[in-house]
């Protein structure tokens, strides 16, 4: 069991049925009453985040994850393919579980399966990846009044918005938290 005054971010516990992953944790004490946790947490089987609130000195259920290092091979249209490295193994999980990461997958890029007893819960990206750039407007002249941008397409069809001097066929780095340009790669 986990004191809630112990969350932090990255923690994992069962609470209901459901498995969360703490994104934020802050402890506020007001007087002479218990203090409070609240929690962003993340539900590892549906991905959604919602915030819980506890009283100081509750106690919730530590979540045993596993982490294990794969492969991402290829999407089937229904499921990603993914390849253990070490037993080389296949697993399949369904496109709707992983909705945002399929955005940044290309092919033999590893990625890190979160599993909790044999229960596959969702996949873990590096925070930036390198993408190549195919599609990529020419920039307008004179449309420079702010910071300009422009979007690109890269080669996983995920569109980014750039600065004006990224070109097709360019390696550019991408948040796969925020989704957002980063950098030239």
């Amino acid at each position: 069991m986990i004191n809630v005054n112990d969350l932090r971010p990255g923690v994992t516990f069962q609470m209901e049925g459901n498995i969360y992953v703490v994104l934020e944790a802050s402890h506020s004490k007001q007087g002479r009453g218990q203090a409070n946790v609240k929690a962003k947490v993340k539900d590892l089987r549906t991905g959604s985040t919602t915030i819980k609130s506890f009283t100081g000195g509750e106690k919730v259920e530590r979540a045993m994850i596993d982490k294990v290092g794969m492969d991402y091979l290829y999407n089937s249209g229904e499921a990603i393919v993914l390849m253990d490295q070490e037993t080389f193994e296949q697993i399949e999980i369904p496109l709707n579980h992983v909705e945002w990461e399929i955005n940044f997958l290309r092919e033999g890029q590893k990625v890190i399966v979160r599993k909790f007893e044999q229960e596959i819960l969702d996949i873990e990206l590096p925070t930036n990846v390198v993408l190549k750039v195919v599609s990529a407007p020419d920039a307008v002249k004179g449309n420079t009044a702010q910071a300009a941008q422009k979007k690109v397409v890269v080669e996983t069809n995920y569109e980014v918005e750039t600065p004006l001097f990224i070109k097709e066929g360019e390696e550019i780095v991408v948040s796969t938290e925020t989704g957002k340009y980063v950098g030239r790669a």
